[in-house]
């Protein structure tokens, strides 16, 4: 359903943008928590909107310091 997958998405969206300004790390799970007592079904969509985009975002960043050590000389980043 594409309505769920957006709304799952645009709410990941959201709370990844929050919980920087709010620095709270755990502000997922509050409105997880909030979603979930609401609607199972669009707890999954945004758990997995959410997940894939920190995990991009953390991959990314390795990424970066790897190439960063490289071109610098200095040892990689441990996995």
């Amino acid at each position: 359903m594409a309505v769920l997958e957006d709304l799952g998405h645009a709410l990941a969206l959201e709370v990844i943008a929050a919980a920087e300004e709010l620095g709270d790390d755990k502000f997922f799970d509050k409105v997880a928590k909030v979603v979930g007592d609401a609607s199972p079904t669009l707890l999954e969509a945004f758990t997995t909107a959410y997940r894939v985009r920190v995990a991009d975002a953390r991959a990314r960043r390795f990424v970066e310091a790897a190439l960063k050590a490289k071109r610098g000389g200095t040892a990689a980043p441990r996995g």
